[in-house]
C-alpha cells in the first residue's frame, strides 16, 4: 500500500545537520503519523507522498521546510511550573516543553531565576538544513477513530483519556 491522504504510517528515522547527528529513533519506537492531516513537517510528508512499506528514503529540507528560519531576540520569560522535562534543576542550554493555548512547544533555557526562566522560544532545530534518513517501516488506512482524534493509536487504544 502507497502513503497518501489518511494513510496511517509508521517509521524510523535519523536526523542529521551536514553530517553530523542530532537525533534517531532508530533504537526506540517508530514515529507514527496520519498522511495529511498537518501533524508532521510539510517537506518530509512530501517526500513521504507514495512511497511504501520497507521504502527506504533521504530528504534534506531547507529551514523553511522545517522549523523555520531562527528569529533573533524571541526570548520570553516563562514561570518555572510552567516548565515539563526530565529534570527539576534547569541549567541554561537545556530544552523544556512549554503547554500554550497554541500548543506544545519546545524551549530552550537561557537563564535561570528563582521563580521564572528566560527562554528562546525558536525551535532547538530552527534555521538549520536538516536531513532526514528515513525507513518507511508500515502503512495501512486510518481508522475512523484515529482520523477523529487526528493520531495513530498504538495496539490497545491511544492511551489518552478523551
Amino acid at each position: 500500500m502507497q502513503i497518501s491522504k489518511n494513510s496511517a504510517v509508521e517509521f524510523h528515522y535519523t536526523l542529521s545537520e551536514a553530517g553530523e547527528q542530532l537525533e534517531s529513533s532508530k533504537n526506540d519506537t517508530p514515529l507514527s503519523y496520519i498522511h495529511g492531516l498537518e501533524g508532521m513537517l510539510p517537506g518530509l510528508e512530501k517526500a513521504l507522498e507514495g512511497k511504501s512499506a520497507g521504502d527506504n528514503l533521504t530528504v534534506t529540507l531547507a529551514p523553511s521546510e522545517s522549523y523555520g528560519e531562527r528569529v533573533d531576540d524571541l526570548i520570553q520569560r516563562i514561570p518555572l511550573k510552567h516548565l515539563q522535562g526530565d529534570t527539576k534543576v534547569w541549567k541554561p542550554g537545556m530544552t523544556a516543553m512549554v503547554h500554550s493555548n497554541q500548543g506544545k512547544h519546545q524551549v530552550t533555557i537561557v537563564k535561570v531565576g528563582r521563580f521564572n526562566a528566560d527562554c528562546d522560544l525558536n525551535h532547538p532545530f530552527a534555521g538549520k538544513t536538516l536531513t532526514f534518513d528515513v525507513d518507511v517501516i508500515s502503512v495501512r488506512e486510518a481508522t475512523s477513530e484515529e482520523l477523529s482524534h487526528g493520531h495513530v493509536h498504538s495496539e490497545g487504544g491511544c492511551g489518552h483519556n478523551h
